[in-house]
């Protein structure tokens, strides 16, 4: 039956490699994954932080046009276009992280994948997969059918 055959080539532990360094892998995989998470908070704030700064110059002109000005002009000088912290915008947060953090974590996951278990990712996953899924149900395939 197509997909029933056990783990993928893709998935499966190299010789050699043991449970205590999978279980290992499947930890430095899952902090990586609550990195990417992170990370996406940080364009959420990124771009949540620039449509406010986009609907103060709404509010700039309707305070104008409802005839403070004063309001209006202290609106836009001290609060448009402002830096979020100290000399910078949200977007330069995110390129520090990614290039603080980020990125070296990446690599390194990357590197230590490639050294230990030859590159093959989830290999922890693949194996819970295995143990959970109901052999024989088409639902529960091993792997996606061949065409």
């Amino acid at each position: 039956m197509d997909g029933e055959r056990e783990t993928d080539p893709a998935h499966q532990v190299p010789d050699g490699v043991d449970d205590r360094t999978v279980l290992a892998l499947g930890a430095l995989s899952k902090a990586l994954e609550t990195t990417e998470r992170a990370r996406g908070h940080l364009y959420g704030f990124h771009q949540l932080t620039g449509t406010a700064d986009f609907e103060l110059g709404d509010a700039v002109r309707l305070l104008r046009e409802a005839g403070h000005d004063e309001q209006a002009a202290r609106v836009e000088r001290d609060i448009v276009g402002r830096n979020v912290i100290p000399g910078h915008w949200t977007f330069q947060i995110i390129e520090a992280y990614n290039t603080t953090y980020y990125q070296p974590f990446a690599a390194t996951e990357r590197d230590i994948v490639g050294e230990l278990a030859a590159g093959r990712d989830h290999l922890h996953e693949a194996r819970l997969k295995e143990a959970r899924r109901t052999h024989h149900h088409p639902d529960h395939t091993a792997t996606p059918p061949t065409s």
